[in-house]
């Protein structure tokens, strides 16, 4: 919850205004007064964006839709204007937090608030079903948590019988590992209330496991799962009592035809529970936890932070339009009000904060801007997480000495030491923290897994510098302010192809699939497959996970005459190995692996036979690099630190960069929101000391792909950097 701006109405619509909720590309939502004194969350859509008929057909809808449901368990609209230059929707204001926020902070709920949850969202989707509506959008961030029962919110994507669909035809609509296999093949187009049912199915199982039952990653790889393969219900028949695990399970049927209906669902839980019908309205169906979040957001909302001092009339006029924001992104905050409350979580933890106050910095009239970063520093990853804060303190030092800049920045450390509940409780503190406009970090795939839904929550941005969004399990549709600044997964291969098509022509190909390395090795070496290099041809040659000879794969290798061989692995010693074997048994031409290969352990095991290795990686080695932005990075670390950069400093460099280039372009004023950052950011382009980055147009948000890997090789026993792939000439081979 943050303070108005002076440029914010007093009023609208007859509600006064009292605080910011959040702000992204679309919009803003406020805490509102009606004249009665009840509290509401305002939904105002800027102009710009409701000028556009689809959109605004869209919040027409949703309006509509909305006001007609007036159960219990859904948040009701009190009062709207979708006829407005800024159009808004006034919503009952509900002071807890989402499930997906309860989850990924407390772990998965006890069996009898999943029953409760089950039976009452049973009950608003049966009065939503019975109105001839179908929600499409049941995921844990569209359901709030309050002291006498759940509440379903957004209908921004329902679908009623004659209504007629304001999406392209393959569009999936709805979020992936929530929706049912009929949205998945359809595009959600013709679905009706059973999809909805399936979709509650996934979110009572997420909720009594705290896992997705379709699991995470690639958004097409989600999709497919739910319409081929069973869910993850492991565990579960231990969490929740016989009769509810099999309601929830018959709710996961793929044929629409075997689930419950949502007034049978509910009969069949309020069967199995001993509890009352409904809560008592004194939390008890809520765990402690969860209770103490909605005590403190109640709080805060009956005390909202002071309006600045200088106040603009008290009904809106126009919208700044000096920097608009792309259509294409509505971030969580507009789109429900779950996600504008995550802002005042608290952190329990004490943690290690640190200020930057570099010196040269501008006067001190200039606005300033903090960021806040979120590392591994006293944990297993360490040495990473070190690179990454004197990478981005460098920046810090950058932009403050430059002449022209126009506002300062700050930046805040916060250390979770490598540990996954203090990466979250972290993730509160930063979120919860008014001047922080967007965060860095972290530096390990499982602390971003349980801390980024808390930004997307908080609509604040959040830079993953050294973690592509595959490997932390991700789907970018449900996390709309992450940004990722490495490049997807699908890239690894680019280095492969380029280095054997165009240095080293490789017409056949021998891929070592080192099954420990599950997916990851079985993914590259079908890409492989599909797309040999030089246009030759590729034959893929396995080694069992439990197996350490990898001499057979080799011979059958050599046997099919491979001028290359690429190990698709990601065991640095497994991949010394095959480099042993493959030494023994006189080969060569080129070996290629991937980054993950790239460490101390593989030279060491694979001594002299990891000599002329070649490896992709996502970073640079701006020590190595002869672009002027590098080495002036360079030696700015040496003479700060006394040593050359290490991995990913470089990259940390960058983040900063881009998001002071983020903030430059809104204006670099003192009231920006992180919700605007996080909009703007993926159509901010910034010539970095490691790379360009540039973000795909569209809704993927991908890094683009476009010659955005590197090589290095082992030579004298050590990895040497080569360059961007596609520079490496035929010499350097």
């Amino acid at each position: 919850m943050r303070s108005l701006r002076a440029e914010d109405p007093e009023a609208l619509g007859g509600h006064r205004l009292l605080a910011r909720l959040g702000a992204g590309g679309m919009g803003v939502v406020y805490l509102a007064r009606t004249e009665a004194g009840a509290l509401v969350a305002l939904k105002m859509i800027r102009a710009e964006h409701a000028a556009d008929p689809a959109f605004r057909a869209r919040f027409r809808r949703e309006v509509r839709l909305a006001t007609g449901l007036t159960g219990r368990w859904v948040v009701p609209v009190t009062a709207a204007d979708a006829e407005a230059r800024e159009p808004w929707l006034a919503s009952t204001f509900v002071p807890g937090p989402s499930l997906a926020e309860a989850v990924d902070g407390h772990g998965p709920l006890p069996a009898h608030t999943v029953t409760t949850l089950g039976r009452l969202l049973a009950r608003a989707l049966a009065e939503v079903h019975a109105a001839g509506l179908v929600h499409r959008d049941i995921k844990p961030g569209n359901i709030l948590l309050a002291l006498d029962g759940p509440r379903l919110i957004d209908f921004g994507i329902a679908q009623d019988g004659g209504a007629t669909a304001l999406t392209a035809t393959d569009a999936v609509i709805g979020t992936p590992g929530f929706l049912s296999p009929e949205q998945a093949r359809t595009g959600g187009g013709e679905v009706g209330p059973a999809s909805d049912v399936f979709s509650l199915g996934c979110v009572l199982a997420y909720a009594a496991t705290g896992r997705r039952p379709f699991g995470t990653g690639d958004a097409a790889a989600v999709l497919y799962r739910t319409v081929h393969e069973e869910p993850d219900l492991a565990g579960l028949d231990r969490l929740l009592p016989p009769p509810v695990c099999a309601a929830v399970t018959d709710c996961l049927a793929k044929d629409p035809g075997h689930r419950p209906t949502a007034a049978g669902l509910r009969q069949r839980l309020e069967a199995a529970s001993d509890a009352p019908a409904d809560p008592t309205g004194r939390g008890d169906w809520l765990p402690p936890g969860v209770l103490r979040m909605v005590a403190e957001r109640s709080a805060r909302a009956l005390d909202p932070p002071p309006r600045p001092a200088a106040t603009t009339p008290p009904e809106r006029s126009g919208t700044d339009t000096a920097h608009p924001p792309s259509r294409r992104r509505l971030l969580a905050v507009v789109g429900s009000a779950a996600a504008v409350l995550a802002t005042s979580g608290t952190a329990a933890a004490v943690l290690l904060t640190r200020e930057d106050s570099t010196a040269g910095s501008p006067p001190r009239t200039l606005p300033t801007h903090t960021i806040g970063l979120q590392l591994d520093l006293t944990g297993p990853q360490k040495t990473l997480g070190t690179a990454q804060e004197r990478g981005a303190r460098l920046a810090v030092t950058a932009h403050n000495a430059r002449a022209d800049a126009t506002f300062k920045l700050v930046l805040k450390t916060f250390d979770y030491g490598g540990e996954t509940a203090r990466a979250q409780e972290t993730a509160r503190r930063i979120t919860a923290n008014p001047a922080v406009l967007a965060a860095i970090g972290p530096t390990t795939a499982t602390a971003a897994r349980a801390a980024a839904p808390l930004y997307t929550d908080a609509s604040m941005p959040l830079v993953l510098v050294s973690l592509a969004p595959e490997t932390v399990g991700l789907p970018d549709s449900d996390l709309p302010t992450v940004c990722s600044t490495v490049v997807s997964e699908t890239s690894q291969k680019m280095p492969v192809l380029d280095y054997l098509s165009r240095v080293r022509p490789a017409r056949r190909t021998a891929v070592i699939e080192d099954r420990a390395a599950g997916d990851t090795s079985w993914k590259l070496a079908s890409d492989l497959s599909e797309l040999p290099p030089d246009e030759g041809t590729t034959t893929v040659h396995s080694v069992a996970a439990d197996e350490n000879d990898f001499r057979p794969a080799v011979d059958a290798a050599l046997a099919a005459r491979a001028q290359a061989v690429v190990y698709t692995g990601t065991s640095p010693s497994r991949a010394a190995l095959c480099a042993r074997a493959l030494t023994a048994a006189g080969f060569t031409g080129p070996c290629m692996g991937f980054e993950p290969v790239m460490r101390p352990a593989f030279l060491k095991e694979a001594g002299d036979a990891a000599e002329g290795w070649l490896f992709e990686a996502p970073y640079t080695d701006p020590a190595s690099a002869d672009t002027k932005a590098a080495k002036a990075f360079t030696d700015a670390h040496r003479k700060r630190y006394g040593e050359p950069p290490g991995r990913w400093a470089a990259e940390a460099y960058d983040a900063v960069g881009l998001l002071a280039r983020t903030v430059e372009a809104l204006g670099a004023g003192a009231g920006i929101e992180p919700g605007e950052v996080a909009e703007r950011i993926f159509r901010t382009t910034h010539d970095g000391a490691a790379k360009r980055i540039r973000f795909v147009d569209g809704a993927t948000h991908f890094l683009e792909m476009v010659n955005m890997n590197f090589l290095y090789q082992v030579t004298d026993g050590a990895f040497r950097f080569l360059g961007r792939h596609d520079q490496v000439p035929a010499s350097k081979s």
